[in-house]
Formats: C-alpha cells, structure tokens, sequence
C-alpha cells in the first residue's frame, strides 16, 4: 500500500513541475557581462553621492516629517543597503529628538514602523490619539487615505498584547478596501498594500513593484528613482551570475536522470537565496542556500516520495552516525545522492575554514542530523497510518520544515557577521527560531495541505488539529491561521528583542528567509506549482531589467 501511494505522490511531482532546463540554458548561453553594466555603474556612483548629501542634510536641515519620508523611499526602493550609517543616524535622531508637528496620522504610524523596522521598540500607545471617547478610532480618519495606508502598514509590526493595533489593522482594512472600490487616487497603491503588506513583503520583490508607486506620487525625488532602477539592473546581472553557477552545478549532478523521481526546480529553490540575500556582498550566502534548498528538495522526495522506510532507516543512520564508510550499505539512488550532499558539505567546509570560520561545518552537521531525525519520524507515522497529537506534529514540523537548517546554512555563508556565538545562540533554539520555523511550518501545510492528501502524505497540521479539536477543515484552517497571525507577532517581538546583541544582517536573515515563504504560498503551494505566480516573479528577478 505504501509502496503504491509512494509511486503516486511521485507521478504528481512529475507531471506537475516546470520545467527549469528552459532557465538553464538560458543562464549559461546567454547570460555574459552585460555591457550595460559599466555604465549603469558609472550613472550610479553620481546618484549614490547625490542621495547621501540628501540624506547627511535630512538629519540637520529637514522637517522630521521629510526625513521619514525620504528614509522610507529609499529603503522602499531597495537602495538602503548603500546608505545603512546615514539611515542609521537619521533614525537615530528621528527616536532621540521627535516632536509631533501636528497629530498627521500618516507621519505618526510612519514614524513607528520606520523605527519598529531599525529595531527600536517604540511604544504603540502613540495610536491613542487617534481615538475618540469611546475608544473606537475617530470618524475623520475614513477620509485621510494616505493615512489609513500608512497605519494599515505600522500595524503588521505588533507584538502579542498590543490590542490597538489589532484594532488598527480590521479599521484600516475595512476603509482601504471601500476606498478602492470608490475611485481613490491611491487606489493601486491601496490594492497593492492588501495583498502585500510591505512588513511581509520581500524587499527585492517590493522594490520592483514599488518603482511604479513611487513615481506616481508628485512629491517623488528623481535622482532617487533613477538610483533604484539602476541599481536593480546592476544587482539584476549579479543574480543572473549566480544562477549560471548554480545551474552548472546542477546540471553537472545530473539529478534529472540519476534520481528522476525527485523535484527539478534549481531556479525555483534559488528564490529561497535571491530574497533572503539580495544585496551584491552575499555571494557565497547565495550559493549556499541556492544549493541547500535544492539538495533539501530532493532529500524530502527521498522521504516523501521514493524511498521504502527500511531504506529510510538505513538512510537516517548513516547521516546521524555521519560515516562515510556506510554508505555502500545504502541502494544505489541513495549513495548518489549521499555523496552529492557530502560534496556540497566539504565546499562550505573549505570556504569557511579559509575565512576562519571553520567551526561552522560542525553545526552544520548537527542540522543536517536533526533534519533526518524529523524526516524519519514523519516516515514512521506515514508508514504505520499514525496521526500525531498537534503538540507532537508541531514539535517535529518546526524541524522537518526544513527552517532551522536552512538558517544554519545561510549563516555559514555569511562571512564573519555570524559569529560561533551566533551559531551557539541559534542551537538553543529560541523564540525567534520557533516562530520562524513554525510559521514556514503552518504556511506551507495550509497551502499544499488538499493537494498533499491527494497524492498520499502523513497527516499535515490540519489533519492533526480537526481530529484533536473534532472540527471541520474550514474551523482547522481559521484556527490555525490565528495561530500564524500570532507566530508573526512572535517574530517581531523576537527581532525586537535581539536587536539588542545580534547583528542586523542576521536579523533580516531569519525575517526574509520567512516572506520567502510568505510570498511563495501565499495563494498556492507556488513551489511544487512553480508555473504559476512564482514563474512571474522569477521572470522579473532574472530575466527583464528595468527601464531607465
């Protein structure tokens, strides 16, 4: 029975994939040096200058209210990562020195998230004012669009407890979404932030779509906009180099033909890598998670779809016992892929024993075993027709969500900005881990969840929750979407509090590599379906630069 239900989960994984060797032999025969480049770089290094004089003057010259929104354009447009001491200063002062100029909606909950975002912990009391005796916000704000968007935005930065923003988010999106149906001026913006709060949002992603946005508004700083679009194209160049070294790489292991019941989507994977490290400066970040995700693809396939559960067993031992010698036990698909991921393990090793960093491999190691110690345990209740508790679900979903390693990994590809105290902070697992993991847990079940149950799988979340609770599947995904809603709050409380002793960059890590997943599942499973939304971005990302 299992063996059959394992050839059909597999049969759907093939008929369903796009096909990713289109994207190959796009990158490897047509993307060169890109003679553009040289002078989008050159008009890009005048611009840089012109916006950093801009931004040294805002923190002495400007209104508090002209620097967030010049702080704000320039981070909304993808360009903050050129500017992070002088975005650091202004926030700085805009958090030591600001005085209300008037009681603007927009100003104060742009304010907020602005400040939310750098890491400091702004009360959200800020909101009362906006309240009338009865504790409902004011009747006069339906009117004031901009600042409704503007408190819509700041409200998906809360922390557990914060009711006014709570209150916040159902009012603004009551009136936002009357506000598109009645021709606003900010009616695309407005449809635009529904769908895709920017607090959720990738900023590579966002900074594309935005470009339009920006330049509709009157009020928008040319050189700015230039800058951004430049500099994506740059960026853009640098991505596309990447991904001709990853899909070499790829192609070179020949996992199409070697293990052809497994999932062909090294482009698709690679987006895990381009939205959570879009900046030039995370290469080898890039390559790092370009290949883990993939590699984790397949070895999910060899789990879920391929592998009988004495091979499992076996497969389980040989990784946890970490022994290269047992891996001619193992059948012939397996030690392919074995010795691949081994290859792919002594490259990281290499790397960062060069940078001195070589107690890395270490915890990578302990990840990986983990990983198949979750892997296993979901074989066992598929294979035994066992329904695990919620809390037992849970408590193995946030490892075999794939999150906790794919994070392990990433750092290791950091460079010396993921310190072994990093690594030893990340093994505890704290809170922000758990809510990471958990919410690319949740996420993914909801949305893969009916298709998932069609091709045979061990009981996802929703199962768990509508035996336990005795609820129908439409109760199972309200409740458990609650659960997400809060595991965001999780998450920013968390970012807030390790603001305080880790770096920036590992921070927005652990952030970005969650939207990933946010935006990825957002209506479908886009990954196992990746010809569909996910295509279309991919397409943006890689393929077409703007116009300047």
């Amino acid at each position: 029975m299992a063996l059959q239900a394992a050839t059909q989960r597999a049969q759907v994984r093939r008929t369903a994939q796009f096909h990713p060797t289109v994207w190959g032999d796009y990158f490897l025969k047509h993307v060169s040096d890109n003679e553009m480049q040289s002078v989008w770089t050159e008009g890009a290094k005048v611009l840089k200058e012109e916006v950093r004089r801009m931004l040294v003057t805002s923190v002495t010259g400007y209104k508090p209210s002209e620097k967030l929104y010049l702080v704000d354009a320039i981070q909304r447009l993808g360009i903050s990562y050129h500017f992070k001491r002088e975005i650091e200063e202004a926030l700085k002062q805009i958090f030591q020195d600001f005085e209300d100029e008037d009681v603007n909606l927009g100003i104060v909950a742009l304010r907020f998230r602005l400040l939310r975002q750098q890491g400091y912990n702004v009360s959200s009391d800020v909101f009362n004012k906006f309240k009338d005796g009865e504790g409902n916000f004011k009747e006069d704000l339906i009117s004031d669009v901009q600042g409704l968007l503007s408190l819509y935005e700041a409200s998906y930065l809360s922390v557990q407890g914060e009711d006014i923003l709570d209150e916040a988010l159902e009012f603004t999106k009551t009136h936002l979404t009357k506000a598109t149906q009645f021709g606003s001026p900010l009616a695309d913006q407005v449809s635009y932030a529904l769908r895709w709060p920017t607090r959720r949002g990738l900023p590579k992603k966002e900074s594309r779509d935005y470009f339009s946005i920006y330049q509709q508004d009157d009020a928008h700083v040319k050189p700015l906009l230039k800058l951004a679009k430049l500099d994506y194209n740059i960026v853009q160049t640098l991505h596309q180099r990447d991904m001709k070294i990853i899909t070499k790489w790829w192609m070179d292991l020949d996992f199409t033909t070697k293990l052809p019941f497994a999932r062909d989507r090294v482009i698709e994977c690679s987006f895990w890598a381009l939205g959570t490290f879009p900046e030039p400066e995370y290469v080898f970040a890039r390559q790092v998670l370009s290949k883990a995700v993939a590699m984790l693809s397949v070895m999910d396939d060899i789990y879920d779809v391929h592998g009988t559960i004495e091979e499992l067993e076996l497969f389980t031992k040989v990784v946890e016992r970490w022994d290269i010698s047992m891996k001619d036990q193992l059948p012939d698909y397996m030690k392919v892929y074995f010795e691949a991921f081994l290859d792919f393990y002594a490259e990281i090793e290499a790397v960062t024993t060069k940078e001195g960093r070589s107690f890395c491999i270490h915890y990578a190691k302990e990840a990986v075993k983990k990983q198949v110690r979750a892997y296993i345990t979901e074989a066992r209740w598929f294979n035994s027709d066992y329904v695990p508790t919620l809390e037992e679900y849970i408590s193995n979903g946030v490892i075999s969500s794939t999150y906790p390693i794919l994070i392990t990994l990433s750092f290791c590809g950091m460079g010396e900005v993921a310190s072994k105290d990093t690594f030893d902070w990340l093994f505890t697992v704290p809170k922000l881990l758990y809510a990471a993991s958990g919410l690319a847990r949740l996420i993914d079940d909801i949305r893969s969840h009916e298709f998932e149950q069609e091709r045979g799988h061990v009981a996802s979340v929703v199962e768990c929750y509508m035996k336990e609770h005795g609820v129908s599947q439409k109760q199972a995904y309200d409740e458990l979407n609650k659960i997400i809603t809060n595991l965001w709050k999780d998450l920013n409380e968390q970012l807030l509090k390790e603001n305080a002793h880790l770096p920036k960059p590992v921070l927005m890590c652990i952030l970005n590599i969650v939207r990933v997943m946010d935006v990825v599942y957002k209506d479908i499973d886009g990954y196992t379906n990746s010809d569909t939304s996910l295509k279309d971005i991919l397409v943006t990302f890689l393929v077409n630069p703007v116009a300047v």
